[in-house]
């Protein structure tokens, strides 16, 4: 049976860290760099195990994006991700249950990259891609993300947003988004 437990990365230990970074690896194939890891870290984890195997995670980190001149408190979803062996069954739903339990519990927004692919299930649990420019405030200034636009997808809960705006988010290494 699958359990999900919610946990802050402090509570996740030495080996729970390993476990994670062994499962990230793993389902992204090898395309999950040490920044993408650090994305992760620093916030509140949904993990899934059957038994004491770890099946699926989503983890929730505080951002500040910002819109119309606001910054938003936002929940941004990171490493959402299901051990390949396990996919279609599930897991990848009931972790972002949870995943969204924190964002409406805790944020103004919800925000996160979502791959093309990926695009389509997220559209279904109600998240919507970003219809505006997307930027990101860097040490000098704020710089278009021409990239991203499209790719940004966003679950209001308190935060008034209107389309077609600039979405910025703050500056981080590696990918920004």
């Amino acid at each position: 049976m699958i359990e999900v437990q919610t946990v802050h990365t402090s509570a996740l230990g030495p080996q729970g860290l390993r476990d994670l970074r062994e499962l990230l690896d793993t389902a992204f194939e090898g395309d999950f760099s040490d920044d993408d890891f650090d994305h992760a870290l620093g916030g509140m984890h949904a993990i899934a195990r059957d038994g004491e195997v770890l099946v699926g995670h989503g983890a929730v980190v505080m951002r500040r994006l910002v819109h119309e001149g606001v910054a938003l408190r936002t929940g941004y979803v990171e490493a959402v991700a299901t051990r390949a062996d396990r996919r279609g069954r599930g897991i990848g739903a009931l972790v972002m249950d949870e995943v969204e339990r924190v964002v409406r519990s805790a944020y103004e927004l919800g925000a996160l990259g979502a791959a093309h692919a990926a695009a389509p299930w997220y559209a279904a649990r109600g998240w919507r891609p970003w219809d505006g420019t997307t930027s990101v405030v860097t040490p000098d200034g704020v710089r278009r993300t021409p990239d991203e636009d499209g790719a940004v997808h966003v679950l209001p809960v308190s935060a008034r947003l209107t389309g077609g705006g600039d979405l910025a988010c703050d500056w981080r290494g590696g990918a920004v988004w």
